[in-house]
């Protein structure tokens, strides 16, 4: 270690990672210290049910990542990242036994949804023909760009992605086609009937065909090995098992960028912030959690329409009706009979992941915040709903609720994996109100975290934006 940086990262997740690289591209000494043993923060892999079988700890697809502008920009396949796209990107299951099926092509998907294919070109088809030049965009701070037709474009996204989800359905009547929308807007983790929960619907299936839903070969840890081998390349430097729980346990350093979110960073300040601004991260509020099952199997899950094994990605909820029942009793605090399920199939699309003839499941529902009750048997069996027979080919299980959620990464408090409530309270404003959201009244303390603009998934560009915030001042 030198004996003065730059800057300082507290944490290594991939806004931590991020800010790390754009700083040390930019000429600047940088080191990251990380509490745990690994980096990566959400982007790890273990074995965690049965020898051999690589389980995803927590991010298992990737659309975000393959979208970020910053990312993109880095020649992570260089340092051995390779995605993995599966023939369909989504399928959603409904009790009939039909599915929707999301494929890269746009045509081919609307093709499917039969009488609701020119609704669905019509809700998706602009977000996708203007990806490019959008997303960007998207993934920034609030900003009304200075060129006419990316103001243009933004301000048509924006018409329909302040709306809730329940508004933009209505232009859906098949029970497949607002069965897809409501499981794709549920990534918001917001009531469906909230403003701003349609903004996750457009962006993640439009995000199907624009980019795809990837898998990142042999585990997610494999995307974190990418990014610290481009920021060593860079010159910058990663320290593990190291936490940081004071600012006095810093190295002498010019800035300082934490990856953490307001509860962390009140405890590692302490009084150092007055309390106006020490205040507003007291009121800071997180979301709903989840609860996370990995299982191992002996065969694939028996999907009871064949077609649903062609996907890497598949939403278990059911119809739009049952999908926002559910997100609204977890908004209030209560725990659905049926939860809407996110689940993960890697295993069918990479080799590595379990031994031959066997298989991986990641799947995961969202809970209320800290909650404590054991979800684990409403996720089977809402696996087991569409595809009879699963839980005969259970062969080993691991489960992380909330709490063990938290003390794997304190980033997710309460089993929050997006760094805080993203309702249109806390969406550009977080996590306080403040001309620059990455900056805090100390002009050498920044926030690079999910809790800042534009918030979760793994896209770096939290730790990006927070970067360039400090290039541009206390670093320039």
């Amino acid at each position: 270690m030198a004996d003065r940086y730059d800057a300082v990262v507290v944490g290594s997740g991939p806004n931590g990672l991020a800010a790390a690289i754009t700083l040390a591209q930019a000429g600047r000494s940088v080191v990251v210290f990380e509490a745990a043993s690994t980096i990566g923060g959400g982007m790890r892999s273990a074995e965690l049910t049965l020898p051999g079988f690589v389980h995803d700890v927590c991010s298992a697809i990737h659309p975000l990542a393959k979208a970020s502008p910053f990312f993109a920009g880095l020649g992570l396949e260089r340092h051995g990242l390779e995605w993995i796209e599966p023939p369909v990107q989504l399928a959603h299951p409904l009790d009939d036994g039909s599915a929707a099926l999301v494929w890269r092509d746009l045509e081919q998907t609307a093709a499917g949804l039969e009488g609701d294919g020119a609704a669905y070109r019509r809700l998706i088809g602009p977000t996708v023909r203007g990806w490019n030049g959008l997303i960007g965009d998207v993934l920034a701070p609030f900003h009304i760009p200075l060129q006419p037709a990316r103001a243009f474009r933004l301000a048509r996204f924006g018409l329909d992605a302040l709306q809730p989800a329940r508004w933009l359905v209505r232009s859906l009547r098949e029970p497949q086609a607002r069965g897809l929308f409501a499981g794709a807007a549920a990534h918001s983790m917001l009531r469906l009937g909230e403003p701003i929960s349609g903004a996750a619907g457009i962006i993640f299936l439009s995000s199907t065909h624009a980019v795809g839903w990837p898998i990142a070969a042999r585990g997610s840890s494999h995307l974190a090995d990418a990014l610290s081998a481009v920021l060593h390349e860079a010159g910058g430097e990663v320290v593990t098992d190291r936490r940081i729980e004071a600012l006095e346990e810093l190295p002498p350093h010019r800035a300082v960028l934490f990856d953490v979110t307001p509860k962390q960073l009140l405890a590692i300040t302490g009084a150092h912030f007055r309390d106006g601004y020490a205040n507003r991260l007291r009121s800071y509020r997180y979301g709903p959690g989840i609860f996370k099952v990995d299982l191992a199997l002996d065969g694939p899950i028996p999907w009871r329409n064949p077609a649903v094994a062609e996907a890497g990605t598949v939403h278990l909820g059911g119809t739009f009706e049952e999908i926002a029942a559910g997100e609204t009793a977890v908004s209030r605090g209560r725990m659905p009979e049926r939860p809407f399920v996110l689940l993960a199939q890697h295993s069918l699309f990479d080799a590595s992941r379990a031994p031959e003839g066997k298989h991986t499941v990641w799947a995961y529902c969202h809970v209320p915040n800290g909650s404590t009750e054991d979800a684990s048997e409403k996720i089977i069996n809402q696996i087991e709903r569409f595809a009879p027979g699963v839980r005969d080919r259970i062969i080993g299980r691991h489960v992380m609720g909330p709490a063990a959620l938290e003390a794997y990464d304190a980033n997710y408090v309460g089993g929050d994996i997006n760094g805080g409530r993203q309702d249109l309270g806390q969406l550009f404003t977080r996590p306080g109100i403040r001309i620059d959201p990455y900056s805090t009244p100390d002009p050498a303390l920044f926030i690079c975290s999910s809790s800042t603009p534009p918030g979760g998934g793994v896209h770096g560009m939290c730790g990006h934006h927070a970067a360039r915030s400090a290039l541009r001042g206390v670093l320039r």
